[in-house]
């Protein structure tokens, strides 16, 4: 299955915005991580403290990984530009319960929010699951980031459970697991 690019304009004042979904490509790959520094550095602290944000920063965002996910082809990698700057990301991939996709990461920058631009990357990936066959899309989400639980639940999502899990050198991730049930295309 090929992802493709979706197009659309919205209005900005007086001035039209073009915002695109497309699939990450490998050259972007240090565009995608500097976002996710910048918007990890700006909201995690208060929630997990800075040594843990800068520990997950270095697991998750580093840009040859990022690269060898992309070549391996199982995680994709959607990004969303305004104009033509990438001002969110998301990446996904179908979980170990065949019928399930999961939302592994969804950002937008924080001048970009209340846009609908997270809802158009969950829209993207909750496509890819029903093409795939899958009939749910999950996330875990930190319990303290009560901003993105909202979002999520305006999206469709509910709690299924709470977990914690150790992600090593004394670090812990307490989420939330959310799921979506997407209908199965037919």
């Amino acid at each position: 299955m090929r992802a493709s690019r979706s197009v659309f304009t919205r209005r900005q004042g007086r001035f039209r915005v073009i915002v695109s979904v497309e699939p990450l490509v490998p050259s972007e790959a240090e565009k995608v991580c500097s976002l996710a520094r910048e918007i990890w550095r700006e909201h995690y602290p208060p929630i997990i403290g800075t040594a843990q944000t800068e520990y997950m920063l270095a697991q998750r965002y580093d840009p040859a990984m990022v690269r060898d996910e992309l070549a391996a082809g199982r995680i994709w990698w959607d990004i969303l530009r305004e104009d033509d700057a990438i001002v969110a990301f998301a990446s996904a991939y179908v979980a170990q319960e065949a019928s399930e996709v999961k939302l592994d990461k969804l950002y937008v920058r924080s001048q970009c929010r209340r846009n609908g631009y997270g809802g158009m990357l969950i829209a993207r990936t909750a496509e890819r699951a029903r093409q795939l066959g899958c009939t749910k899309l999950a996330l875990a989400v930190n319990k303290r980031n009560s901003a993105a639980i909202a979002a999520y639940r305006k999206h469709g999502f509910s709690i299924r459970e709470a977990i914690v899990k150790d992600i090593g050198s004394g670090f812990v991730m307490d989420d939330y697991i959310m799921e979506k049930n997407v209908e199965c295309s037919g």
